[in-house]
């Protein structure tokens, strides 16, 4: 697909996605108009400055596997696919003198709901992506890499194929790259649209060419990875954050954000907003703030609650949430939900919570892969309960059996998809009970909205 006719589309839905300055401090949207994509644009923007940097090919004398790994510890990146491990921590779990082959992957399974940061990435600003795969397949002594894409982006999967083909005749992959002794090969694989292919080892499966499903853990992919190699996997967002802290230096990385959280955030803000798409803001940044940048409520109408990090985490009360500031400390310990994939989703007074969880539970009985019978059987359960609940025909019994069902999910599974499905229905009951047992007692929604009034986005 041409770069016009994506650009196209956004203009005809006004969704402007990145393409905007209301970012605050960007580094991986920084200078982005949707055509600087190529290598030659990438190079103008610093681009590959850090692998030369590395390889000691800008003068310097270069930096050792440990002084990389380092230096990313320093600067308090934090996995920015969901669950927030130290970057520069897992790094050094690869056992470096291991004999045999390693692999790297990087996750671009983008299927949790309301998130589009990473297709943006891939799109717009590829070479980022691939010169920080470079960079941790050198600390880690890694020589194969992966990148493994949804498959529901396949013009995005065209675009990074393209990408790779111009860093491969510049020099940049391949064998004894910019002259060093240092190899790496990074091949692009996509999936097809398995949003449990978005857990780690079920793309380890996938990428294997098996049934996408999670695979029970220990062993971890540090020791037992793809192929049963030794396997490092992170986020897109993660490797594309590489480059600016080994131009820059760990230490300007981490005063970019707060402490344990350091750098910016690319957060897709999505629902009742009067601009939604993405916005890449400093770590700590108030979400009153973000919201004044998405524009704010949509129609001047009052913030409700907002989803703080994709669909599987806990809803939270307007009150509350523009009391946070948007980083994993914050939304977890103050909030009692999660940071997540950075999908931001928001919701006005017009939203009957019941019907919003009963999309969400859809959702989730849909992906379940099946695997474990309390996720294959349990997520069904809680999507037809809630589904009974919105259509007028529940019964007082069916909260606390919610309830019930959701707690026998949770920490019953292989992977995190249970707990995904679990805990948003035990958000909205821990936050909106009265709209549940409103609509069980009078068989109508407590939220009297004229639809028709709202003006939505494609």
């Amino acid at each position: 697909m041409k770069v016009e006719q994506i650009l196209s589309q956004f203009q005809a839905t006004g969704v402007e996605t990145c393409f905007h300055a209301r970012h605050i401090n960007p580094q991986i949207y920084a200078g982005l108009n949707g055509r600087n994509w190529g290598i030659q644009d990438y190079e103008a923007r610093g681009g590959y400055a850090a692998l030369r940097k590395i390889l000691g090919k800008d003068g310097g004398e270069g930096l050792t596997q440990d002084q990389v790994i380092a230096t990313v510890k320093e600067s308090g990146l934090r996995g920015r696919g969901g669950a927030g491990f130290p970057t520069g921590l897992k790094w050094s779990f690869m056992p470096r003198q291991f004999p045999g082959q390693k692999y790297l992957v990087c996750n671009s399974d983008e299927g949790e709901p309301g998130t589009c940061k990473d297709r943006d990435i891939m799109e717009y600003n590829p070479h980022t992506v691939i010169e920080g795969m470079i960079i941790a397949a050198y600390a880690m002594g890694i020589s194969v890499g992966y990148n493994y894409i949804h498959g529901e982006i396949f013009h995005t999967y065209e675009r990074f194929e393209e990408a790779l083909e111009q860093a491969r005749a510049a020099g940049y992959l391949g064998d004894n790259i910019l002259g060093s002794s240092f190899s790496f090969q990074l091949h692009a694989s996509h999936g097809f649209g398995a949003y449990i292919c978005g857990e780690e080892t079920a793309l380890l499966e996938s990428l294997e060419g098996k049934k996408g499903q999670p695979r029970f853990k220990p062993p971890f992919p540090a020791s037992f990875g793809l192929y049963g190699k030794p396997t490092t996997i992170n986020n897109t967002e993660t490797f594309a954050a590489v480059p600016w802290i080994i131009r820059n230096g760990g230490q300007a990385y981490l005063e970019c954000g707060k402490p344990n959280n350091g750098g910016t955030k690319i957060f897709s803000v999505s629902g009742d907003v009067e601009r939604p798409g993405n916005y890449e803001v400093p770590m700590g940044t108030p979400f009153a703030k973000l919201l004044e940048l998405a524009g704010g409520v949509r129609g001047g109408r009052q913030l409700k609650a907002v989803i703080p990090g994709g669909s599987s985490s806990p809803v939270i009360p307007a009150e509350l949430m523009m009391k946070l500031t948007m980083d994993y400390d914050s939304i977890a310990k103050e909030g009692g939900s999660m940071l997540g994939s950075g999908a931001v989703i928001v919701m006005d007074e017009t939203r009957c919570m019941v019907k919003a969880l009963a999309r969400l539970s859809y959702f989730y009985s849909h992906e379940s892969c099946g695997q474990c019978t309390p996720c294959r059987e349990g997520t069904g359960w809680l999507w037809r309960m809630v589904d009974r609940i919105e259509h007028g025909q529940g019964r007082p019994s069916d909260i606390d059996m919610l309830d019930s069902v959701a707690g026998n999910i949770m920490g019953r599974t292989i992977c995190a998809l249970g707990d995904a499905a679990a805990m948003p229905v035990r958000g909205m009951l821990k936050h909106f009970r009265h709209e549940f047992v409103h609509l069980i007692e009078h068989k109508t929604s407590m939220v009297n909205a004229d639809a028709t009034a709202v003006k939505t986005h494609g």
